[in-house]
């Protein structure tokens, strides 16, 4: 296979996600330059994001004592924190319970998946309000880690922000998993998954077996000559550009990276504690290869912590009608599809870092877009119900065992510490030691901040 300059450019560019629209070189103001406002608390963070919408009123935030057409099925367990009940389908979470933070008063507005995930996943309402979209639309406000990216870009971070195992969509991909307005030379390292083979890839580390390491360099030596119509021309910094493509050649170098991709290295005990069967699965597990890969899925996140990583995003589905969204059958697809290996992965990942020495300096959120309705709907399933769930945090410096907030009788509202998702993108920021009232700038030049919450800081040991 023979390439030509121009196409030798183009795979430079795609492996770095970078096309020729992009501002690479980036005038920044004061406020951006004076982000780092604290000695960083955390090295690392990994949000496991549960699409589609758990029900806190049948996993987190019990109500035994509501009438039948809320209360559910389930029972409440007593777990390793004296006086704090969870639900009989989180036996694993229950014993880590002192190692985290569960948050029972996160709400917001948004009432559907693709609008409340922008909102959780990026700090800020979707630009065009409460809505699915059917057709492909740019990202507006950027990820926590294309953010975290652009802030920390002067380190040496081979990968700052990786997501695994797909990119997850309703009918489209949902508009809040790459850079938004900073650029799509801030989109994360994308990790594929194989649910399959329960393995994992990435098209950065791809080449033809005919162009070596040696044959790039040589041919980015050709760069200086470039002049004959190629896409550089539109390119605002050639200098920017050149830097990207040496990052480029660095990462299909990387051994750490590579390395961390296969999760076949670790021992066969180690795969099975995050979920991976050598047998049989559990009675109830109807998809065998899926409800591996999600297990594996948080594995991997911790390799790439060690890596190196500074921020991993982990979908725990892909697509609309495969997810949390249990409008038809709430109980029986929470007890025998949703819970089972989600609970058995978030709690070996916990005490994996703890037992790893990684756990203070890695925060971990387990958290849904929105929960379910109280009021169990006529087909046995709950609704969307943004208006008060919960997540779960830990790592980081949490204070574990800690119960912050609460709702009300029946986990309609908010009763107490009422939590957004703008408090959790200042939370994340601040354990990053970056000032989230910081200003970070458009490709236009127009400011935008960062958060608009409060760090919540009652949640932590300092």
């Amino acid at each position: 296979m023979n390439l030509s300059r121009r196409d030798a450019i183009k795979g430079f560019a795609a492996v770095t996600g970078l096309t020729g629209g992009d501002s690479f070189t980036r005038i920044l103001s004061g406020s951006e330059e004076s982000s780092m406002v604290d000695t960083p608390k955390i090295q690392s963070c990994i949000i496991v994001f549960y699409y589609g919408g758990p029900s806190h009123l049948d996993m987190f935030d019990l109500k035994p004592d509501a009438p039948d057409n809320i209360r559910g099925v389930f029972k409440p367990i007593s777990t390793s924190v004296p006086g704090t009940l969870i639900s009989e389908l989180l036996p694993e979470h229950a014993k880590i319970m002192h190692k985290v933070a569960l948050v029972r008063s996160m709400h917001h507005t948004n009432r559907l998946h693709d609008s409340a995930s922008t909102e959780i996943l990026t700090g800020r309402q979707s630009p065009q309000g409460d809505r699915e979209e059917f057709q492909p639309i740019p990202q507006f406000y950027p990820a926590y880690g294309a953010a975290l990216a652009m802030l920390r870009r002067q380190r040496e971070i081979e990968i700052p922000f990786a997501a695994l195992p797909w990119v997850f969509k309703n009918v489209i991909p949902v508009p809040c998993q790459w850079g938004g307005f900073l650029g799509n030379s801030y989109d994360p390292f994308q990790i594929s998954g194989d649910a399959g083979k329960v393995t994992f890839s990435a098209d950065a580390f791809k080449r033809p077996s005919d162009l070596p390491i040696l044959r790039l360099k040589n041919r980015q030596q050709l760069l200086n000559a470039i002049n004959e119509g190629t896409d550089i021309s539109k390119v605002t910094s050639k200098e920017g550009f050149r830097t990207h493509l040496g990052k480029a050649l660095k990462l299909m170098q990387s051994t750490s990276l590579a390395k961390a991709l296969t999760i076949e290295e670790e021992s066969e005990s180690t795969r099975q504690s995050y979920g991976l069967y050598d047998e049989k699965p559990p009675a109830g597990v109807r998809n065998v290869a899926g409800h591996q890969l999600r297990g594996q899925n948080l594995l991997l996140a911790r390799r790439l912590v060690e890596a190196g990583v500074s921020f991993i995003n982990v979908y725990d589905f892909r697509q609309q009608g495969q997810n949390w969204d249990s409008h038809v059958n709430n109980f029986p697809e929470h007890k025998d599809r949703l819970v089972p290996p989600m609970d058995k992965s978030f709690a070996a990942l916990i005490n994996d870092l703890d037992q790893r020495g990684l756990l203070d300096t890695t925060l971990v959120i387990g958290m849904g877009e929105f929960g379910r309705t109280p009021k169990i709907n006529p087909d046995a399933g709950r609704d969307h119900w943004p208006d008060c769930y919960s997540i779960v945090l830990a790592g980081g410096g949490v204070k574990g065992g800690m119960v912050y907030g609460a709702s009300d009788r029946i986990g309609a509202y908010p009763i107490e510490k009422a939590v957004t998702p703008a408090d959790l993108a200042a939370t994340i920021y601040w354990r990053f030691g970056i000032n989230s009232n910081a200003d970070i700038h458009d490709q236009t030049g127009r400011p935008h901040r960062l958060a608009d919450g409060n760090p919540i800081t009652e949640l932590f040991e300092s």
